[in-house]
């Protein structure tokens, strides 16, 4: 049995422009993870950013929770095909954790609890690109959507918006993470359709 799937059946709005290549829309906000759901208790959650010359910066739940908060809403895209537009989050902006972190690393990658690893270009986590995110449409987040915070990078496509986050780790090379390493594309642009490794 495959523990991904091909797509899911929604509809697709002809004349929406916010809709990239191949896509439809849902209503709901299916489910999809590479494994089990962890259970991260908020007085165990932590954070951290390590650098390419090995400093790390830290946040417990508390620390996290006193940064500035925002509350973006931004469509988001699955590599199985769906898409929600106008979702709405709140937490903390990616640019807001790094603004004491020195480095000159070109990449990232982000490791969640549970495993879960994805690689993306530095400058894609920067200048609102993206979040840490703790609530969903008003509500905190489960935990099958990512609970108690998440990663959020609406630019691509939704594998890169890791569950579970726990960290990032700069990177002078850049690594593929789970998915990239089995055949995903290395990327993921949803308006290049970039699913698959060679897309």
């Amino acid at each position: 049995m495959s523990i991904i799937s091909r797509g899911f059946r929604g509809k697709r709005r002809a004349d929406d422009d916010r809709l990239p290549p191949g896509q439809y829309l849902v209503e709901d906000f299916p489910v999809l993870s590479a494994g089990p759901t962890p259970q991260v208790p908020r007085d165990r959650w932590e954070f951290a950013i390590d650098t390419e010359e090995g400093q790390t910066h830290r946040w417990s739940w508390a620390e996290f929770m006193a940064l500035p908060q925002t509350s973006p809403t931004v469509d988001i895209h699955c590599v199985t095909k769906w898409s929600k537009l106008d979702t709405t989050w709140e937490g903390v902006s990616l640019d807001v954790l790094f603004e004491d972190v020195e480095s000159a690393a070109d990449y990232a990658l982000i490791h969640s609890y549970g495993g879960y690893t994805t690689n993306l270009p530095l400058e894609d986590l920067l200048d609102g690109k993206a979040w840490i995110v703790h609530r969903f449409d008003g509500e905190d987040l489960e935990p099958w959507h990512g609970g108690p915070a998440r990663l959020i990078v609406p630019h691509l496509y939704f594998w890169k918006s890791a569950k579970w986050v726990r960290g990032i780790r700069l990177l002078n090379d850049d690594e593929p993470g789970f998915w990239e390493t089995a055949g995903y594309h290395n990327y993921g642009d949803p308006w290049r359709e970039q699913r698959y490794e060679g897309d």
